[in-house]
C-alpha cells in the first residue's frame, strides 16, 4: 500500500504471466496525486499461490473476481477504483459487473478476449458441452508444460516474448525478466497454467468481455496501444458496440503495456480521466449502493 488511508483507494491488477511488481512505475505517482494505491497477486501468478483443475472451481475470470472482491472487502476495506492491464482489466471489469457494490470506475490497458472477434455461441446441448469439457481438459493435461514453462522462463524465449510485448524495448530489463521469470520457475507454475487454460477456455458465455461489458454500469476507461502485437488495436473498436458510454483513447506507438512502457504518460491520462469522475463513493470507505437494473 502506498498513500494515506484515508484517501480513495485504487487497486492495481496485473496481466497475465505478470505480477504487482508490474506497476513499478505507477503505484507511487498515483499515490502522490492523493489516492491510496494497492496492488495485488492474482492467484496463480506473483506470490500468490497456484492452484491445479478443479470441476468445481475454475480458474478463470469469475474466480479471480471473487478474490478481487475479498482483497477489497478484507484489505482496502471499501470500494476502490480498479486499474487493470490486459487479463487485470478482464478481472476489473469481471468484478465490477459480479460485485458492483465494491467498484466505482474501471480503467482497463487494454482489454483483451478472445470472444470479442468470434461468432456468437449457439446454445449447445448437455451432451456437447461434455465433450467439449473433456476435450479441453484432455488437450491441456497432454502440452508438457512441465518442461515447456521452466524452458521458456531459463532462455531468450522469455526475452523475445517480453520484446514483444513493447514498441519500445528499453523498460525490458533485469528486473522486468525477474518479476515474469521467477513465479514460473516455482514448483506448481505448470499446473497452475493448465488450470488457467482449462478455466478460460470453458467460462460460460456470462463470464466473457461481450456480456460483462453490456451489463456494466460504472464508467470505463480503455487505453489502448497503437503498436500493440499481441491484441490489434483494431478489436478495441468492437467494445463500444457492448458499452457505448465507455471511453476509448489510442496510445500512438504504445504497445502491449502502456503502464510500463511510458508510465508517466499513463498515469497522466487515468488522473486526469479520475478527475472528471466523482468520488463520494470512495470517500466513505464502504461500499457503494448497488445501481439499479
Amino acid at each position: 500500500m502506498l498513500g494515506e488511508p484515508e484517501r480513495p483507494a485504487l487497486v492495481l491488477v496485473h496481466g497475465f504471466g505478470s505480477a504487482s511488481g508490474h506497476w513499478r512505475h505507477n503505484a507511487a505517482q498515483l499515490a502522490g496525486a492523493g489516492w491510496c494505491v494497492y496492488a495485488i497477486d492474482l492467484l496463480g501468478f506473483g506470490e500468490s499461490g497456484q492452484p491445479g483443475h478443479h470441476s468445481h472451481r475454475r480458474l478463470d475470470n469469475r474466480l479471480w473476481s471473487r478474490q478481487l472482491q475479498a482483497f477489497l472487502e478484507q484489505v482496502v476495506q471499501g470500494p476502490a477504483v480498479l486499474v487493470g492491464n490486459s487479463l487485470g482489466s478482464l478481472v476489473a471489469v469481471t468484478c465490477a459487473v459480479f460485485f458492483p457494490a465494491w467498484v466505482v470506475a474501471v480503467v482497463a490497458a487494454p482489454l483483451p478476449d478472445p470472444t470479442l472477434v468470434m461468432p456468437q455461441p449457439r446454445r449447445q446441448g448437455p451432451w456437447r458441452r461434455l465433450l467439449q469439457r473433456r476435450s479441453v481438459v484432455g488437450l491441456c493435461r497432454l502440452l508438457p508444460l512441465e518442461l515447456l514453462v521452466p524452458l521458456i522462463a531459463r532462455t531468450r524465449l522469455l526475452d523475445l516474448g517480453l520484446r514483444s510485448a513493447y514498441s519500445d524495448h528499453q523498460p525490458v530489463d533485469r528486473e522486468l525478466r525477474r518479476l515474469v521469470a521467477r513465479p514460473a520457475l516455482r514448483p506448481h507454475a505448470a499446473r497452475a497454467l493448465r488450470a488457467m487454460s482449462i478455466g478460460m477456455a470453458l467460462r460460460p458465455r456470462t463470464a466473457t468481455a461481450p456480456s460483462l461489458l453490456r451489463r456494466m454500469q460504472q464508467p470505463l476507461l480503455v487505453l489502448w496501444g497503437s503498436h500493440d502485437k499481441f491484441v490489434p488495436v483494431q478489436i478495441s473498436r468492437r467494445l463500444q458496440a457492448h458499452k457505448p458510454d465507455l471511453e476509448l483513447r489510442l496510445l500512438p506507438r504504445l504497445g502491449h503495456c502502456p503502464h510500463d512502457e511510458q508510465p508517466r504518460l499513463f498515469n497522466d491520462l487515468v488522473l486526469d480521466w479520475l478527475a472528471q469522475r466523482p468520488t463520494r463513493n470512495l470517500d466513505s470507505g464502504q461500499p457503494a449502493e448497488q445501481p439499479r437494473r
